[in-house]
């Protein structure tokens, strides 16, 4: 089984990433989303900057809101977003 994970980056990440989405690999069969992105940002510059700059990204994972101590596992969805504001 493949340990991929597809990665989409929404709003003004996507613009500041370059890239609407992207397929990485888990270092470990279950790993928490904080983990996988400490990991992410230590082998991206891009991305280490981006989210160095906006500390209150949200995550969701399958298309459900999730929190950075959720586990991310293969096969998984990920969404990185800016904060939401309503009115």
């Amino acid at each position: 089984m493949a340990q991929d994970v597809t990665i989409f980056y929404f709003a003004a990440l996507r613009e500041q990433m370059g890239r609407e989405r992207e397929t990485v690999r888990l270092p470990e069969p279950s790993v928490t989303v904080e983990a996988f992105l400490t990991e992410l940002r230590q082998n991206d510059a891009t991305l280490d900057t981006v989210f160095a700059a906006a500390p209150r990204i949200r995550v969701a994972i399958n298309q459900t809101l999730a929190t950075f101590q959720d586990t991310v596992k293969p096969g998984d969805e990920l969404a990185f977003f800016p904060p939401m504001t309503g009115g």
